[in-house]
């Protein structure tokens, strides 16, 4: 479990991220949940799309390079869609409209604290 930091602003973005590392975690992911809790976040490494198939509520994405940086936002991203960013090596899942709530800007950099 981690506590995702934005550096940049010095401010919490959720207190309950955990990290997708099994090949079954990473194929289910969120899907077929009714939601997520607001403090919650799904981290997956060595990745640069998600798709939304099998969703049932809509979540931001928020894409970061190697250095932590973000490099892109899809805020409130709908049931089957799909979003990528060739720049990304690591993609963090939010409840809706969480990165807005957090001040989270593409530039800031971001930090992943495991308690």
């Amino acid at each position: 479990m981690y506590t995702v930091i934005n550096k940049t602003k010095n401010r919490t973005v959720v207190t309950k991220a955990k990290t997708a590392d099994t090949f079954f975690q990473r194929l289910w992911g969120l899907m077929l949940r009714p939601g997520m809790e607001s403090e919650e976040g799904l981290i997956f490494y060595n990745v640069s799309s998600i798709h939304m198939f099998f969703m049932r509520f809509a979540i931001d994405v928020i894409f970061l390079d190697k250095h932590m940086r973000v490099v892109k936002i899809c805020p409130a991203l709908k049931p089957w869609s799909m979003a990528a960013s060739l720049k990304a090596t690591i993609t963090l899942e939010l409840p809706s409209l969480k990165a807005a709530q957090a001040q989270v800007e593409i530039g800031d950099t971001l930090a992943f604290i495991p308690h």
